[in-house]
């Protein structure tokens, strides 16, 4: 047994916890979750916690369904909402087969694979995510969304509900040991952003489930709804998870020239050079819903278009501002993802895609320092700026002929995922829609 497992097994004592929760996400990035009790973990540290793989998304065949979830110690937090009394805390889980092999289909798993990628060229891959949210009144019975305020981007609302709502999110993750930067009210009514300090990616991803945890059970013992929905209400801007990004070699920041043009390495314009490359193909990922693509295509500074530029928001990767006396600021921000992508999925194909472009040492093309949104057709073709898929159906098309993300996911994840999103927009275009019933049936 390792120190961090005994020093787990020693604060459970300590400190009465009742429950331990194993977490891991299914392929969907959908929380999962099996609680034992303290006399249980020590074996589940040693032999992992049995359990059927063949009724989680993606997860494992019917004929292959026993897998083995092993706490991982370094993520041992206990969970501050819980109470006194009624101890209980959280590990996330790495998922093996019987065998003791990590589990191919498993997210974190997958996400791992890919830093051990990186980790052979001598990077870190570190991010900083910026995570967009709609909080609502509970819905009544005809299911309308009504947001808690009608507030906007940066207002000041004294007692304000999303204030007091931030206030006791923050409080908790910070509890939780999740440092966050920054926290405002965003663009819409009722909806909030709150910004996570940077961390390696894996943490990050854990973070992240973390987080969507935290603000649901806030949102819940205030009564309200919290939605990570890309879109949810339409008119209104939708919700992102801008990710920051930078690869550090030991403690040099690999992102950063002094000498480059806005600070930029060479390895940092190959990097943005491949997430351009391959952005369409990994949308899926970072944009894996129907609703996801009415947020990238229906304004509110979303990306539509596959560019760069310097502290460009209409673009879909932006070289924020570096401090010239501070290399470790050097960084890119990513803007497509939302908040409904599964993070470890997201940062994986990301990182696939940066490290394509440094492995081929791909040509970054000239950057748009104009708003792309209001260029015609014309001007996008002559720079050479193309789009990000308009729809999912578009989206998986290029994603079935990537060979980039078939091999960052592994075939069985990336087999799931086309299945499952055909699936999704089949059921989607099945649908009618209140408009189409405004439009045509209740119309002239």
């Amino acid at each position: 047994m390792d120190r961090q497992q005994e020093y787990v097994l020693r604060v459970v004592e300590e400190r009465d916890i009742r429950f331990i929760q194993l977490w891991f996400t299914d392929v969907l990035g959908v929380l999962k979750s099996v609680a034992i009790a303290p006399a249980e973990l020590e074996g589940a540290f040693q032999e992992g916690i049995g359990f059927d793989g063949s009724a989680i998304e993606g997860l494992a065949r019917v004929f292959e369904a026993d897998m083995i979830a092993r706490p991982d110690p370094s993520t041992f937090q206990i969970l501050p909402w819980r109470g006194e009394g009624n101890g209980t805390a959280r590990m996330f889980c790495d998922i093996l087969t019987p065998g003791g092999e990590a589990a191919r289909t498993e997210p974190r798993s997958v996400l791992k694979r890919m830093l051990s990628r990186a980790a052979d060229r001598g990077f870190t891959f570190y991010t900083h995510p910026e995570i967009e949210f709609y909080l609502f009144e509970e819905p009544d019975e005809s299911g309308a969304l009504v947001p808690i305020d009608r507030a906007g981007y940066f207002d000041h609302v004294p007692r304000g509900k999303g204030t007091d709502f931030r206030r006791e999110a923050i409080s908790l993750l910070e509890q939780m040991g999740i440092s966050v930067e920054y926290s405002h009210h965003e663009g819409g009514p009722g909806q909030n952003e709150i910004d996570l300090r940077y961390a390696d990616a894996l943490s990050t991803a854990d973070n992240i489930m973390t987080f969507r945890t935290i603000v649901k059970e806030v949102a819940a013992a205030q009564g309200y709804h919290a939605s990570f929905m890309p879109k949810p209400v339409i008119d209104v801007p939708g919700s992102g998870m801008h990710l920051h990004l930078s690869l550090f070699e030991g403690d040099r920041n690999a992102f950063w020239d002094p000498a480059g043009e806005y600070q930029l390495s060479r390895t940092a314009r190959h990097f943005i050079a491949g997430l351009l490359r391959h952005a369409g193909e990994i949308s899926s990922i970072t944009n894996q819903h129907v609703n996801s693509y009415k947020r990238l295509w229906g304004g509110g500074e979303a990306p539509s278009y596959v560019c760069w530029g310097h502290n460009n928001r209409s673009a879909l990767v932006r070289v924020p501002l570096a401090k010239p006396d501070k290399p470790t600021s050097s960084r890119i921000e990513y803007r497509a993802a939302d908040s409904a992508a599964n993070p470890y999925l997201a940062l994986a194909v990301i990182l696939a895609a940066g490290l394509k472009g440094i492995e081929e040492e791909y040509e970054l093309p000239p950057g748009a320092e104009d708003n792309v949104w209001e260029l015609s057709d014309a001007e996008r073709r002559a720079m050479g700026i193309t789009a990000l898929p308009s729809s999912l159906e578009r989206a998986v098309t290029e994603l079935e002929h990537s060979e980039l993300v078939a091999e960052a996911l592994g075939e069985d994840v990336f087999d799931f995922v086309i299945r499952n999103k055909h699936q999704e927009w089949q059921e989607y275009r099945r649908q009618v829609t209140p408009w189409e019933l405004r439009r045509f049936a209740l119309g002239k």
